[in-house]
């Protein structure tokens, strides 16, 4: 004890903040006060790793699962594969805990949803599934709460959105649903705040791609669209955040392929449109996040399959590639991330 009062002492001499706190922290029934010069200094931001799961290499569905290693961001393949072959799913995690990968297609659409539990990278496969078999959803978090797939093909669009609660995995539909039936649609999360789904291509009677920005606010599961909207129509989007601070939704398809990104600034919405812009236009790429510290667009087609992964690093936007690539070049893999504790 005597040594950790001097040790409290000599932190309290190197301190120079003017302002006096005193606070206690409980810790189980014992109580330990912090010396009164003392501030708590702030935890440094860091996952551990994100993913790319599934895709489509032009000639073969693929089920393999690539692993981006922050903050080196070194490529490893998962020994776990998806339980089918299959591109255009949907993907969330829960982080420091599991990922998931929901749906998707081979020709033949699915309601599966695989699990690959951290750190181990092992493959479960939910008894719960999305209450239909589809392609082109998209998933987001609200991370040690519950995860959300949203939309698809089934072959009617759909609005409805499956919720995932956490740690028992079980499903449930929200009565809350898209403000239409949307396909090739993305999602990201503020988590603990909401959750966003943009763009994507509605259906009848128009079957064109959509602007607009739907909001998922936690806990109550209510949904409101943004006023601000994605800068065009697009549809085959990724997207991705930075959470607490912004999210960001990439490429896609309007007309042509496209190469920006949009940011979507936490809390009050607002839409601006980066300068930096993806190496090349593309679509049917997948997002994710190490939070707090960089974002990451991977995959996609413009003229061919793409295996180049691009960095948004936090909070610049600034805009570099990795000299990591997927395994093979793919569009319609989705990207996930364990963002750590």
């Amino acid at each position: 004890m005597a040594r950790l009062t001097q040790a409290i002492k000599n932190l309290t001499r190197l301190t120079s903040l003017s302002t006096r706190v005193l606070a206690d922290i409980n810790v189980g029934t014992a109580f330990v006060q912090r010396p009164p010069s003392y501030t708590v200094p702030a935890f440094s931001s860091g996952g551990v790793a994100g993913y790319f799961g599934g895709g489509f290499d032009g000639t073969n569905y693929l089920n393999g699962i690539d692993k981006i290693t922050f903050p080196a961001d070194s490529k490893t393949t998962l020994s776990a594969t998806l339980t089918n072959l299959v591109y255009r799913a949907a993907s969330m995690a829960n982080s420091s805990v599991a990922g998931y990968f929901g749906g998707g297609t081979n020709g033949t659409n699915f309601s599966t949803i695989d699990k690959v539990t951290f750190p181990a990278d092992t493959k479960t496969t939910l008894s719960a599934t999305l209450t239909s078999a589809r392609e082109g959803p998209a998933g987001m978090a609200n991370s040690g709460v519950a995860g959300y797939f949203g939309g698809g093909n089934d072959p009617n669009y759909i609005s409805g959105i499956d919720k995932i609660t956490f740690p028992a995995d079980t499903k449930t539909t929200l009565s809350a649903t898209l403000t239409s039936g949307l396909y090739l649609l993305a999602g990201m999360a503020n988590s603990g705040v909401a959750g966003y789904f943009g763009g994507g291509v509605g259906g009848a009677p128009s079957f064109a791609p959509v602007s607009t920005i739907d909001k998922i606010t936690f806990p109550g599961d209510t949904k409101t669209t943004l006023s601000a909207t994605l800068t065009s129509a697009r549809e085959r989007v990724a997207g991705m955040a930075n959470s607490t601070v912004a999210g960001y939704f990439g490429g896609g398809l309007d007309a042509v392929r496209v190469s920006g990104i949009d940011k979507i600034t936490f809390p009050a919405d607002t839409k601006t449109t980066l300068s930096a812009t993806l190496t090349t236009a593309r679509r049917d790429l997948g997002g994710m996040a190490n939070s707090g510290v960089a974002g990451y667009f991977g995959g996609g087609f413009d003229t061919a399959n793409i295996s180049g992964i691009d960095k948004i690093t936090f909070p610049a936007d600034t805009k570099t590639t990795l000299s990591a690539t997927l395994t093979t070049a793919r569009q319609g893999a989705e990207g996930m991330a364990d963002g750590g504790i």
